[in-house]
């Protein structure tokens, strides 16, 4: 626990290392309390650097040094100096250097989950951002990069797996066969972050792959003994992106073998460690009956991420850690490419933007906003964000969308030509795309450093006599903490304009130029756009395919969107025209509600919903998106400032309520109809079945009759699958029945044995909009299931709470907000990234209405000025509050 005043690390300090280690050899024998660590380093001066490199100054935490040896010469304690956070040694040779260096560390007492540590039983690591330095001392940092021999021993009873990184290349037994050991060897250099082992009691799941060259490659993944074919779907994925990558990006693994071993206890999904992922075993195990088709979409994207990596983050990594973006932006959008071509695309490209709005909107909004590439940390922990990862990901698709899918693919392969094995940065990214396709992307790269979520206003005009129509946009860059005058961007608009018949109609710009693609580019504060020869007016259909991370402000009337639901040929902007109205609808109840009134009959929306829910034409997955509506957090960042939590629920439940009612009939047909029969499979078609079904299922429920209520209860025990079984116990968590009291226990009893499943029992008891929740989410921390140690478990129980309970947690009296914070300076005692990463709940508090704003301020200084505090919370409370 650290308590001094944390300094920033700013991006424009960075310097090369002074020295090079270019080879490690490790050997480690593993003991659940004292763990020995033998490290021998191959050293040289950095050859770019001239003058004396000075010291060498290794990062070290939590360990304990027995020995230090340089060249064989055992050092004695004068000649290095050792502190809390490392050791230097000064007066080293000119020539290349050998330092050997022992130290132990302590597993079982490693409850921050980095560095080496157990997990129900199993050593496993985590070392990413800097959690090698827990294992022995070392140039922790991202441009260091090495190749790697690695030693593993162990008892043989304890620990009969034991895996690292690389190609396996000895083995053997000890003492008499009571202990083992393996050797790993990784031919490729990497940083210290990518290093990884495992040993423990597993069994694995195995299967091969034959890549493009004709090499075949051992694919295995290590689980829990007993719960191997619970690994199934997870092993499909991984050989579906091996193809993927090699077909799309020309990418073919490049290692004999290929291991993915899960976890229980993981600070996030899942770790790209060079041919050894570990993953949170909850992103491997599935099966039909303990997996919704939620789960098996997340296994097939965080399977693809993890392995797409080895290119895009292993073979190229990092320079430093403000670069974060370059691996982690460019790899979700793999993902987010892969899983287009794998599923339906539109749905997919709905879901991540869902997911861009309500995880990154607003942070770019709020206290926590920074840039995809920040200039300055404290506490690098805190930038694994939605900006870096997913705001990341929508700049490299504007890069596609400028250059086209064919000069994009030119630019990425430069990309992998000029710098495999290298540790690069943003500009060498660009670079890339700017010399394979001639583009100027200079001002592009605001986007990389450049806060905030752009805001475009556009005004749309038609002139009859002219038969043209004028498009004029401006870009509204919004202040954000410590950035107050923006820069212009450079944004791609893809745009249609719809003719009265609803067909896309040509685009010809006045200057006589077609638009082919659909694009239209911005760079100035303002600009206008004139297409000709448009025969009567069009509706304007903007930002298709959601081609820019911007906000969009578009004067269209209700019957334009009205229109716009029925025949956008963009079926993406067809969902966003849904969205826009039905936002609409519900800022208007929500300004009823509040004025003591009752909101308006919404019988126009319903309708056009309506039409859409019946259009068989349109893809069922499709359909079921188009049927939800937009969050309660996502009305409220829209309305942005003296936010009522209540009042926008209550607003979203009549309008549910309304449609149960209106389109009763339809809804109950489409839950007849679209009942998925015989064997389970997670395939889109099945899965987007289900999703309308689940769909017109709540919507049925929300009209709260008898009939209603025990047609969900007959759902959840009808159930064949865990989509359907757990759709309907989200469902009856927000009544007050008899069927709500029987469904939670029923599920308690058939699934206590499973740590997995359980957190659905934990989760929608802790986001149901009920009274009594928060005392049921208090009584829960001290359930025998639950672990307070356990991130799983809580995400599962006080992570819903706080994020996916908007009307508990923002309770007007403040309980809400007491409780998260005594969980998080408890959690920060023992593991700071967890503890600082509830605090995201907090990031709108200063949107929200006086009150409720007054008590969660006084809620974050009491987190303030706690002792002791991590650096992690330190820092993104202390943001909070400026």
């Amino acid at each position: 626990m650290k308590t001094d005043t944390p300094r920033p690390v700013l991006l424009k300090d960075y310097r090369p290392p002074n020295y090079l280690i270019y080879a490690v050899s490790l050997e480690l024998s593993l003991h659940p309390t004292r763990t020995r660590v033998c490290s021998r380093l191959q050293i040289k001066r950095n050859p770019a650097l001239p003058g004396n490199p000075g010291p060498l100054r290794l990062d070290g935490e939590m360990i304990e040094l027995e020995a230090v040896r340089l060249d064989g010469r055992q050092l004695g304690a004068r000649e290095y100096t050792r502190t809390d956070a490392g050791l230097t040694i000064a007066g080293l040779p000119r020539e290349p250097f050998t330092l050997e260096i022992i130290t132990y560390c302590n597993p079982e007492a490693n409850k921050a989950l980095t560095g080496l540590y157990l997990s129900r039983g199993v050593y496993c690591t985590q070392c990413e951002a800097q959690g090698f330095r827990r294992i022995t001392y070392f140039l922790d940092r991202p441009d260091i990069l090495a190749t790697y021999t690695v030693r593993i021993e162990a008892d043989l009873s304890e620990a009969p797996v034991l895996l690292g990184n690389g190609n396996p290349i000895e083995r053997g037994t000890l003492d008499g066969g009571k202990r083992h050991y393996a050797v790993w060897r990784d031919p490729h250099p990497k940083p210290c972050y990518l290093f990884a082992l495992v040993g423990g009691n597993l069994a694995s799941y195995a299967s091969d792959f034959t890549t493009a060259s004709g090499r075949k490659v051992d694919l295995r993944i290590y689980v829990e003994p007993g719960k191997e074919q619970r690994c199934a779907w997870a092993m499909d994925a991984l050989k579906r992106s091996m193809r993927w990558d090699e077909e799309r990006f020309g990418r073919e693994y490049d290692l004999d073998v290929f291991n993915i071993v899960a976890v229980s206890d993981f600070n996030m999904g899942a770790m790209e460690n060079k041919g050894l992922n570990i993953f949170n075993d909850a992103l491997i195990l599935a099966s039909p009956e303990t997996a919704t088709d939620g789960s098996f979409a997340a296994i097939e994207r965080v399977i693809a991420h993890e392995y797409f990596h080895n290119w895009t983050g292993n073979r190229i990594t990092c320079r430093d850690w403000f670069q974060l973006c370059l691996k982690e932006g460019l790899t979700v959008f793999r993902d987010q490419e892969f899983c287009a071509d794998e599923r339906d695309a539109t749905v997919e490209r709905i879901r991540d933007v869902r997911n861009l709005k309500a995880s990154q909107f607003p942070e770019d909004a709020g206290p926590l906003a920074h840039p995809v590439r920040p200039g300055r940390y404290i506490e690098i922990n805190n930038f694994y964000t939605a900006t870096v990862y997913n705001k990341g990901a929508e700049v490299v698709r504007m890069l596609q969308t400028l250059l086209g899918r064919e000069g994009f693919r030119r630019g990425i392969d430069l990309y992998f030509e000029r710098h495999d094995g290298q540790a690069a940065t943003v500009e060498d990214f660009v670079r890339c795309f700017a010399d394979a396709t001639g583009r100027d992307l200079r001002q592009f790269m605001t986007w990389y450093s450049q806060a905030g979520t752009p805001e475009l206003v556009c005004q749309f005009k038609y002139d009859a006599r002219q038969k043209s129509a004028d498009l004029t946009i401006a870009q509204v860059q919004p202040p954000t903490p410590g950035e107050v005058k923006k820069k212009s961007l450079h944004i791609p608009v893809r745009l249609g304009l719809l003719g009265g018949n609803g067909q896309d109609l040509a685009l010809t710009l006045g200057s006589g130029k077609r638009l082919e693609n659909g694009v239209i580019e911005l760079t100035k504060r303002t600009e206008t756009f004139r297409f000709k020869d448009v025969p009567s007016r069009p509706v304007p259909s903007l930002l298709r395919a959601f081609s820019a991370p911007v906000n969009l402000t578009l004067g269209l009337s209700d019957a334009d969107l009205e229109f716009l639901m029925a025949n956008d040929s963009d079926l993406y902007n067809r969902w966003q025209a849904a969205q826009d109205y039905a936002t609409r609808v519900l800022i208007e109840a929500i300004k009823a509600l509040r004025a003591g009134g009752r909101p308006a009959k919404p019988n126009a929306f319903v309708a056009a919903l309506g039409v859409t829910l019946a259009d068989d034409g349109l893809d069922p997955g499709y359909r079921a998106q188009f049927m939800f509506l937009p969050s309660e957090s996502e009305l409220a960042r829209v309305i942005g400032r003296d936010v009522d939590p209540l009042a926008i629920h209550n607003a979203c439940k009549g309008l549910r309520k309304a449609i149960g009612t209106a389109l009763h009939d339809r809804l109950l047909e489409t839950y007849r109809r679209y009942e998925v029969k015989g064997a389970y499979s997670p395939a889109p078609e099945p899965a987007g079945r289900r999703a309308l079904r689940n769909a017109a299922l709540t919507y049925l429920t929300c009209r709260g009759r008898p009939e209603d209520v025990a047609r969900a209860a007959a759902h959840f025990a009808s159930a064949r699958n865990a989509t359907d079984e757990v759709s309907a116990l989200a469902l009856l968590s927000e009544l007050r029945s008899p069927e709500r009291t029987k469904a939670f226990e029923d599920f308690y009893q058939r699934w206590k044995g499973d740590h997995l499943v359980i957190d659905n029992w934990f989760a929608y008891q802790a986001t149901a909009p009920l009274a009594s929740t928060l005392a049921t989410v208090i009584k829960l921390t001290k359930h025998p299931l639950f672990s307070i140690k356990n991130p799983n478990k809580v995400r599962a129980l006080i992570g819903a709470f706080a994020t996916g309970n908007p009307v508990n947690f923002n309770r007007r009296d403040g309980r809400g907000y007491a409780f998260l914070a005594e969980r998080v300076l408890e959690i920060d005692a023992f593991n700071p990234q967890v503890a600082a990463r509830l605090l995201s709940a907090f990031r709108s508090w200063k949107a929200l209405e006086p009150e409720r704003r007054r008590n969660a301020k006084k809620t974050l200084q009491r987190i303030a000025h706690a002792r002791p505090l991590s650096t992690d919370v330190t820092e993104i409370v202390g943001k909070m509050l400026e």
